[in-house]
C-alpha cells in the first residue's frame, strides 16, 4: 500500500473530488446510471441532510501520485447504537460506505482507512457498505450486475466482492430485490383473497390525498417505523428525516401509486411505488443544467414508465403473520399494479429490497410470481 495515500476529505474541492470519482470510475460499466450530482452533494452536506443529526461522518480520498484513485465515506449513526445488538446494529456499530476503488491496493488502503476512524471512535464492529443511513443505500450488489438499477438503488463494481471480502469480511445479511411482470395479472388465488377483501366492510384500500401530504406523509413513516421496528438492520426514522424525505418525494409520489389500508377507519399499512425515473436520468450522466431539469419536470408531471419499484410496504406489527395482514398486502398490491398498467403503461415492477429471511414477504412475493433478480450483501466484521 506503500504508493496509495488516504487522506481525511476536508475542503470543498476534495468534497468534489470524492464526488466526481464515481463518475469517472463508472461511466463505462453501461448499467451504470448517473446519480444526480445535486443530489448526491445533498446527501453528503451536514446542512441539509438530517441524517447527520444523529450521526458523524467523515469522508476519505485515496490517492496515487496525485491522482484520486478511490474513497471511501466511515459513519456512526448514534441511533443504531439503541437498538439491540441481535437487530444487526447496537451498541459499538459503525459503517463505511460510498465506496469506489481503482485496484485492490487501493481497496484494502480505503477499508483501513475507515476501520482506524472507527476504532479510534470506540466502534467494535463494523456493516458495510451503507451508504449513508441504512435507508439510503444498502448493501454491495452481488448478483444483478447485468441490467442497470431502478429509482434509488446501487450498481457497483462486481470485482468489489472479492476485493471486500479479501480484508475479512463475511456477509452478515443479503438483501433480495424481486422482478415482477404486472400486465397480465395474479394467479386467480390472489385474486380471490382481494375479492374476498373488497366485500369485508372493516377493509378500506385508498390512495394517498395530495391535499394533506405532509399529514399522509407522517401516518406512513408512522406504521413505517412500526411495521420494521423489528427487521435486521433497523434504525428508526426520525421527525426531521420524515418532513426532508417527504419534500424530495413529493414530486415524485402520485397518489394511484402510494395506497393506504384502514380497517375499521384506521390505517394499518401502506404500499409506495415509484415510477423507474433512473430511464429518464440515465443519459443527464449526472447534470440537471442547462436543458435536463426541464425534461425530468415534463416526465415527473405525467410519468410513463415501462417499469416501476416498489421501495416501501409495511403492516403494523399488531396484524403481523396474520392472514389479513396478507390480504391487506395482496390487495395493495393489485391496486396499484391496475393503476400502473392502465395509466403509467407499466410492463414490469421491481420489489424491495427484501431481508433474505423475511419470510411473509418473500412468500408474498412468490405468490404472485415474482423471481429474485438482485442481490445486495451487507458484510460484517469486528474492529
Amino acid at each position: 500500500m506503500s504508493d496509495v495515500t488516504v487522506t481525511p476529505v476536508t475542503t470543498k474541492r476534495e468534497r468534489k473530488e470524492f464526488i466526481d470519482l464515481a463518475y469517472r470510475l463508472n461511466r463505462d460499466d453501461p448499467n451504470w446510471v448517473a446519480p444526480l450530482r445535486a443530489d448526491v452533494a445533498e446527501l453528503l452536506n451536514e446542512k441539509k441532510n438530517p441524517f447527520f443529526d444523529h450521526a458523524e461522518v467523515q469522508l476519505f480520498l485515496a490517492r496515487r501520485g496525485g491522482e484520486v484513485i478511490g474513497r471511501i465515506s466511515a459513519h456512526i449513526d448514534e441511533l443504531s447504537h439503541t437498538l439491540p445488538p441481535e437487530q444487526g446494529m447496537g451498541p459499538g456499530t459503525g459503517n463505511w460506505g460510498m465506496f469506489e476503488a481503482q485496484d485492490e491496493m487501493t481497496a484494502a488502503a480505503l477499508i483501513a482507512a475507515a476501520e482506524d476512524w472507527l476504532r479510534a471512535k470506540g466502534m467494535t464492529k463494523v456493516l458495510a457498505p451503507v451508504s449513508l443511513s441504512i435507508w439510503d443505500e444498502p448493501g454491495l450488489l452481488v448478483k444483478g450486475h447485468d441490467h442497470p438499477p431502478v429509482i434509488l438503488m446501487g450498481h457497483d463494481n462486481a470485482i468489489y466482492q472479492g476485493w471486500i471480502e479479501a480484508q475479512g469480511y463475511s456477509v452478515a445479511k443479503t438483501l433480495l430485490t424481486f422482478d415482477l411482470n404486472v400486465e397480465n395479472g395474479f394467479p386467480p388465488l390472489i385474486n380471490r383473497i382481494v375479492a374476498s377483501g373488497e366485500k369485508n366492510p372493516r377493509i378500506v384500500i385508498r390512495e394517498a390525498d395530495r391535499s394533506r401530504f405532509a399529514e399522509e406523509a407522517t401516518t406512513v413513516f408512522s406504521i413505517l417505523n412500526d411495521a420494521w421496528s423489528q427487521n435486521w438492520g433497523f434504525v428508526p426514522i426520525t421527525d426531521r428525516e420524515i418532513e426532508y424525505v417527504s419534500n424530495k418525494m413529493k414530486p415524485l409520489v402520485k397518489p394511484d401509486l402510494l395506497r393506504i389500508a384502514e380497517l375499521d377507519g384506521e390505517p394499518v399499512a401502506f404500499m409506495l411505488t415509484f415510477p423507474d425515473m433512473n430511464r429518464v436520468i440515465a443519459p443527464f450522466e449526472g447534470k440537471l443544467f442547462p436543458f435536463n431539469w426541464i425534461k425530468l419536470l415534463a416526465w415527473a408531471a405525467k410519468p410513463k414508465s415501462p417499469r416501476m419499484r416498489v421501495p416501501l410496504m409495511g403492516v403494523i406489527k399488531e396484524l403481523q403473520s396474520s392472514r389479513l395482514a396478507s390480504q391487506l398486502a395482496f390487495m395493495m398490491i393489485e391496486y396499484i399494479r391496475r393503476s400502473g398498467v392502465e395509466k403509467y403503461g407499466t410492463q414490469t415492477a421491481e420489489i424491495g429490497w427484501i431481508l433474505e429471511d423475511n419470510q411473509g414477504m418473500v412468500a408474498i412475493a412468490d405468490a404472485i410470481g415474482s423471481k429474485v433478480n438482485r442481490e445486495y450483501a451487507i458484510y460484517g466484521k469486528p474492529l
